[in-house]
Formats: structure tokens, sequence, C-alpha cells
């Protein structure tokens, strides 16, 4: 089943940039910026292997796939300040967070915002998120889009140039970034575990 999902999300990625270029690879981070998941681990390696071809050079792939991370981020980002925010404040308590956390939130972005943002672009499947928690926790606009495309870019350069090197064998790379992918999310789910029980012993 993820197979096919997996591969017919490839079959899509291949197609719009085939058909638009270098707009096609805007677009596609965009959407994947956006909290859909869209792999950047298929539209990063593809684009790299069309500068294998020669169609475009490193670079310009890689700056068209930041520039789509931070044209996405910012709807997500809007949307965690004026959709989610007031979502948490009324309703919150039924998912165990507070007032207090959005507090803390904030606090945290405002101290450690440039670097929760930067890197959080560098890691699979958190990159695709954290738009809309800098959003909730109103992170000043200015700073949200320079650290978005600081760590963006090295990871849209990055993933480009593994395909540019892979050149036919672009599509191995599937499997790997799927497997880290599940890594990643097995640390999210852990972390959630640790959330739920650490507040459910906070109200007892």
């Amino acid at each position: 089943m993820v197979t096919r999902i997996l591969e017919a999300l490839a079959s899509f990625v291949i197609f719009v940039i085939s058909m638009m270029g270098l707009p096609g690879i805007v677009l596609l981070m965009a959407i994947e910026s956006a909290c859909i998941p869209l792999p950047s681990e298929v539209i990063m390696p593809f684009s790299g292997y069309l500068v294998f071809l020669g169609k475009y050079s490193l670079w310009s792939v890689g700056l068209a796939g930041a520039i789509g991370c931070v044209v996405g981020s910012v709807p997500a980002y809007y949307l965690g300040m004026y959709g989610g925010r007031p979502l948490i404040e009324k309703y919150g308590k039924y998912i165990l967070m507070s007032r207090h956390d959005l507090d803390m939130a904030d606090r945290w972005f405002e101290r450690h915002g440039e670097a929760t943002v930067f890197f959080a672009r560098l890691l699979p499947v958190i990159r695709t998120f954290i738009a809309f928690p800098a959003g909730v926790a109103r992170m000043e606009m200015k700073r949200f889009i320079a650290y978005t495309f600081a760590g963006s870019l090295p990871w849209c350069l990055g993933l480009a140039y593994i395909g540019m090197v892979m050149g036919e064998r672009w599509p191995v790379l599937r499997e790997y970034f799927h497997k880290f992918d599940l890594l990643i999310g097995a640390a999210i789910a852990a972390g959630i575990v640790w959330y739920v029980r650490r507040h459910l012993k906070h109200r007892e």
C-alpha cells in the first residue's frame, strides 16, 4: 500500500516538473511546505537528475526548491496564527494543551525561533509542519521567512546533488529516505506519548 502511494506521488512529481520545469519545482515544494506531505525526497532528487541530464544547473533547482519552501510556509504560518491558536485556546484542554503551554511555546520561539525553524527545515517529516507551530507562537514573520529560506536551501541543494550524482539510479533513493521518514515518525510518536503521560501526571 505504502509502495503504491510512493509510486503515485513520484509519478505526479515527475509529471509536474517535466511539464513546468523550475516553476514546477517551486509549486511542488510549496505544497510540501504547506503541511501537505508531498515528499521533497522525491521532488529534489528528480530535479537533481535533470541537472545530471544538463537541463538545469544545481543552483537553479536548489533555489527553486528553497523559494517554494518559503512560498508554501507563509500560508501555513498564517493558518497557525489565525486558525490554530484560537482553536487551541478554546479546545486545547481536550488534547492536553493549556494556555500555559501556548505561553511556553511563545517564549521558546521568541528565544530560539531562528534555530528551531532552521534545523527543523533540515529534518524529514518535521520540516513539512514547522510553519504551523511557528505561526501559533507568532514568531516574527521576517525572522521566520529568513530562517525558513536559510534552512531550506541546504536541504534542497543536498537532495538535488544526491540526485545529480546518482543519475538514472535516483529512484532507489526513495527506499532509503522512506526508512528514515519512518524513524523520524517513530521519534515523533514517542514524543507525543511522553507529552501525554507528562500532562496526565501533572493533572493528577
